[in-house]
């Protein structure tokens, strides 16, 4: 396989999986998330990722959320399912359950905890993405598993040469190492990374790329036509959008990807229930933000990025466009 075998591109959520107040996995919510989703057009989902809180879910429930996710988008976009694990027969379980289930795809980063070196990074993958016939994207997270895959070690290389990787969602701190994978491996695979600015607009029209995994997916009014425009090659029109969700972004996550007013997941969580929106409680050892000065900061960059205004405009021209198909 290579890029080519799949159509992914544009905007995708890392999404997060909905869990009620007492801990339970919210069923419900998890539904009504999926299909905001796809009202906002989004090009694809990640379930069981880093936002997803894979790390606090039993196998059954990350089992679970995949298959809701299948049954509610179906096919609407695709759906990949995190297999991020601790050893290649937990994470090949996981694999294999996807397939089944009706997955696009299976996602992965090297590892947690271990620190791997490079030859151990490639034997693990090989292990893994030959597990099942699902395209495979890796995932490259230094913040959480403190191992960077990059080009300059030869480590993108070496994995997109894998027979079933198609992609490489690339979550480096380091904006220059992302940009040296895009130019050593975008021929080969699929390269989603940190495109949602000016920067990212230029590497997107000259050098390549092709999309960005976000956290949580908040930013979907801007960036979902973002996407739209570059494909359109228009770039005059992705730089106005580019600009609104940088205005979002940057006051929210930090370049490394820490957030702003707390952990990012209780963070996102937080932000979503200001605006209304299915992301549910998190789950320890993450904690909720509930200080209220906190909270009015959050919402303050809600209303004045601009987010608040287009998720209402949204909400009144969804019934304008219901009445004219009938």
């Amino acid at each position: 396989m290579d890029r080519d075998d799949v159509t992914w591109h544009g905007y995708w959520p890392a999404a997060p999986t909905p869990f009620t107040a007492d801990g339970l996995l919210d069923e419900e919510a998890w539904r009504a998330l999926l299909r905001l989703y796809a009202e906002q057009g989004v090009h694809g989902v990640l379930v069981n990722g880093s936002t997803g809180e894979w790390f606090s879910q039993t196998p059954d429930e990350r089992r679970r959320v995949v298959e809701i996710a299948v049954d509610e988008v179906a096919g609407r976009y695709p759906v990949i399912a995190g297999i991020t694990a601790y050893t290649p027969d937990e994470a090949i379980g996981l694999a294999r359950h996807a397939a089944t289930a009706g997955a696009d795809g299976v996602l992965a980063t090297p590892p947690p905890y271990v620190h791997p070196g490079p030859d151990e990074i490639v034997d693990y993958y090989d292990r893994i993405s030959s597990a099942t016939p699902l395209p495979f994207m890796v995932y490259n997270w230094p913040r959480g598993v403190a191992v960077d895959i990059s080009a300059h070690q030869g480590l993108a290389e070496r994995l997109a040469a894998l027979d079933n990787v198609v992609a490489i969602k690339d979550s480096t701190g380091d904006w220059l190492r992302m940009l040296g994978t895009v130019e050593a491996v975008c021929d080969r695979v699929r390269v989603f990374g940190s495109f949602l600015h000016r920067r990212g607009l230029a590497v997107l029209m000259e050098i390549g790329g092709d999309g960005n995994i976000d956290g949580g997916g908040m930013g979907a009014p801007f960036a979902v036509p973002y996407y739209e425009a570059v494909a359109r090659r228009d770039s005059e029109t992705a730089r106005a959008w580019a600009d609104r969700y940088t205005a979002l972004s940057s006051r929210l996550i930090n370049p490394d990807y820490s957030g702003v007013f707390g952990t990012p997941i209780a963070q996102l969580k937080a932000a979503m229930s200001l605006l209304g929106q299915p992301g549910g409680h998190v789950r320890p050892p993450l904690l909720p933000i509930e200080d209220e000065t906190t909270l009015r900061a959050i919402d303050a960059v809600l209303t004045e990025s601009g987010l608040k205004a287009a998720l209402q405009a949204a909400l009144q021209a969804a019934p304008e466009a219901e009445g004219a198909r009938e």
